[in-house]
């Protein structure tokens, strides 16, 4: 515990905003969800400790940003990699690519060491627009989406909601990210984008998180 008080003493903090104006229930939602008790430390709320944020105004341009997470094996290669074999990001409307979503929710039998839920499995039928959201997927050459996530607006940050694709070596996750990034500094909208919490996840997962620029923060949280 004293180790823990002394990485928490050592996180950069960070104010997030929940706005109920720009949809209450799903804003709501993800308050509850976020200031809950954590399940392994109760004194802390679920989302507090080690939240994996990126703070948009470091970044004076989208070009900037490409730059900070440039090198060998990066996320920036892995995106220029993917554009070149054919891949382009998008938002999508998810009703017209049903059969592709649950392919990809169903390509895999776990995720970071973690069996996919049982809602994964089941196609849907028909999937409702909230107004705080946006949908984006990542097209291949043949008109295919390989990966998609679902960002949600809460207030001064966005938060991906789910964020899925086939698992191969061509980068069309990184392209995705790295293109909402630059999205949002571009649109100066929000001033975080929140990628779940950092320590929660596996090494590999960490990795990747790091490569796109996402930090672990202590967040506080509030409700307007």
């Amino acid at each position: 515990m004293f180790d823990l008080a002394i990485d928490i003493a050592k996180l950069p903090v960070a104010s997030l905003e929940f706005h109920l104006a720009m949809n209450p229930s799903e804003v709501r939602r993800m308050h509850d969800h976020c200031t809950k008790p954590h399940p392994k430390y109760r004194i802390f709320q679920n989302k507090s400790l080690g939240a994996a944020l990126i703070d948009l105004r470091r970044y004076g341009s989208p070009d900037e940003y490409m730059r900070s997470i440039k090198g060998r094996n990066s996320a920036e290669h892995h995106a220029r990699k993917a554009r070149s074999r054919g891949y382009v990001v998008t938002e999508i409307d998810r009703n017209d690519y049903a059969d592709d979503l649950h392919a990809i929710n169903t390509s895999l039998d776990s995720r970071q060491g973690r069996p996919m839920g049982g809602a994964y499995q089941v196609k849907e039928t028909r999937y409702a627009r909230e107004e705080n959201y946006r949908y984006f997927g990542v097209l291949n050459s043949a008109g295919k989406v390989a990966a998609y996530s679902n960002l949600g607006f809460f207030g001064n940050f966005a938060a991906f909601d789910r964020l899925l694709g086939l698992r191969n070596n061509d980068g069309a996750m990184h392209l995705m990210l790295t293109e909402i990034v630059c999205q949002l500094i571009a649109a100066r909208s929000v001033t975080y984008l929140m990628y779940d919490t950092y320590f929660g996840a596996g090494p590999g997962l960490q990795t990747f998180k790091k490569m796109i620029g996402f930090e672990p923060y202590r967040v506080k949280y509030s409700l307007q």
